[in-house]
């Protein structure tokens, strides 16, 4: 019998425990380990609690008490009280800021991406306001606003005089616009930064070529920039409309969601938490859900039409 065969029959003969014991049995261990773990941690904290969401969504109820079964009731209060509706309109506010935030981090990556003399200092001040907790942003920017403090004071210099400046948190006609402001500050950093590393991984030989064909910077940016990095700025797109639809910390930390600031995430907290219509708030998130995967899925589409080949 030759030496392989032995080593087959060897194996083939081998008791569970010793398999286990073996370099295979470890591999198989490690691979089911590496598998089962993370879907046992995804499982208990993501896919139970939204499936009891979901549930509580149909029942009247609050954290602690009886519970009545109410069906889609609660679906319907959400479109009908003016609380519920009325947040899900300023989240276009919140929008049109990322249509800025995405421009504004757009314009200066395509600028920052080349040789520009400080540009990697101008990089790091950009990006630094990411890097900072929401609430401590929050209460900055409290300050900033109020009547007299910073905002105004910059303003004063620049020539305005204080009676004809508005109240920028009370104001209605611009207490949203002011704490728009706020999330643009912060997030486009973000944007700037995920941009650069696209248009940085774009062939320079492309932009010689195009040079060489007479080229602009405005036709080299239409013709390669963009379609080289078509996929992060989809993605931007997608996590900055997301993230419009879901404002929560510059209205609860500012102005605690007065004067017509409360977004559909601060309404659905003082749901939730003060007024302890747990159903109610489910609900209220169970329809914030459907509503960006709609918006996901519309965008995905719009893109994927916007960007398609010429031969299509």
């Amino acid at each position: 019998m030759s030496p392989l065969t032995k080593t087959a029959g060897s194996k083939n003969n081998r008791t569970f425990p010793e398999w286990l014991r073996s370099r295979d049995g470890q591999k198989v261990l490690v691979m089911i380990a590496f598998l089962v773990v993370p879907l046992v941690l995804l499982m208990v904290f993501t896919y139970i609690p939204f499936a009891e969401m979901v549930k509580y969504s149909f029942y009247n109820m609050k954290y602690i008490g009886a519970r009545k079964f109410v069906g889609f009731k609660n679906y319907a209060k959400v479109f009908q009280r003016k609380d519920c509706f009325g947040a899900l309109k300023l989240s276009l506010y919140y929008m049109g800021g990322s249509v800025i935030q995405l421009s504004l981090a757009l314009y200066l990556a395509t600028i920052l991406s080349f040789k520009v003399k400080g540009g990697s200092l101008f990089k790091g001040f950009m990006f630094f306001p990411f890097l900072i907790n929401g609430i401590a942003i929050g209460f900055i920017f409290k300050f900033f606003y109020t009547r007299g403090f910073v905002f105004d004071t910059v303003l004063q210099w620049c020539g305005f005089q204080l009676d004809n400046l508005p109240y920028w948190l009370k104001d209605r006609s611009i207490n949203n616009i002011s704490l728009v402001g706020t999330s643009v500050w912060r997030y486009f950093g973000q944007n700037m930064v995920l941009f650069i590393g696209a248009i940085m991984s774009v062939d320079g030989e492309l932009y010689e070529a195009a040079m060489l064909d007479g080229a602009n910077r405005f036709q080299q940016f239409k013709y390669i920039i963009m379609p080289s990095i078509k996929t992060i700025f989809v993605l931007n797109v997608i996590l900055s409309i997301s993230g419009s639809l879901s404002a929560f910390e510059p209205p609860y930390v500012i102005t605690d969601g007065a004067n017509g600031t409360g977004t559909y995430f601060v309404v659905m907290h003082e749901i939730a938490h003060t007024q302890q219509k747990v159903g109610l708030a489910s609900a209220m998130a169970v329809v914030l859900l459907l509503i960006i995967f709609l918006v996901t899925i519309f965008q995905k589409l719009f893109f994927k039409y916007v960007f398609k080949d010429g031969t299509e």
